[in-house]
Formats: C-alpha cells, structure tokens, sequence
C-alpha cells in the first residue's frame, strides 16, 4: 500500500449519533463514534471482531455482561469476541475512538432501541 495524504474518511450516520472511519486495512478499522446524549448503541457482541475502545470526551455508562460501569475521558476498553457490551450517553455527549480488527459486518444484536436486527 502506498502513503498518502488525501485519503477522506467514510461517515455512517447511526441513529444514535455517527462513525467516522478513519482507516480501514485487511489487519484493522479505526473509527471514531459520536454518540448523542441520551442514546444508546444496541446489546451485542461480536463472534469474531476484537475491539479496543478509547473514552476522547464525555462520560457513559458501559454495559458489558450485564454490569454497569461509568468510563470516564482517558479510559479504555478492550472486548475481545463474544463479550456481551452497550455503550449510553446517559450524561453527556460521547466521542470514543475505537480500533478493531477488520470484520466490521460481525454484529449480533441482543436488543436496540431503534428496532435493528
């Protein structure tokens, strides 16, 4: 692969808020997630994708096997398959940054707020 300068980043509109995929290779994706106050991403886990979550700004609560815990900006998450997770914007405004391996299709949702299967 070739260095470049130009590359412009793929945005998803969710309806929780937006991805902005930053990088995207046969080994990793980047991604930023702004979540909008109030909202919540779906129940789920993933069979094979690895996940790595960094807090940038803002505060949520981070539901994982069906624990509560509230992350703070500056912290980290790692969810390796098959971990049960939800991220909500109880509070605030939330950007993560978030780097995973590359099977961005690999979703199971448990249960969503926005009615997706």
């Amino acid at each position: 692969m070739k260095p470049s300068t130009s590359v412009r980043p793929k945005v998803v509109a969710k309806p929780w808020g937006k991805e902005v995929w930053f990088a995207r290779t046969s080994k990793y994706v980047g991604k930023l997630l702004y979540i909008r106050k109030g909202h919540r991403l779906s129940r789920q886990y993933h069979r094979v994708k690895h996940e790595t979550l960094y807090t940038l700004k803002g505060k949520y609560l981070l539901e994982l096997n069906g624990k509560k815990y509230l992350k703070k900006p500056g912290s980290v998450v790692v969810l390796p398959p098959k971990t049960i997770h939800r991220m909500h914007a109880k509070y605030g405004p939330v950007t993560l940054i978030e780097v995973s391996t590359p099977e961005v299709w690999d979703v199971v949702r448990l249960s969503d707020d926005y009615g997706r299967s």
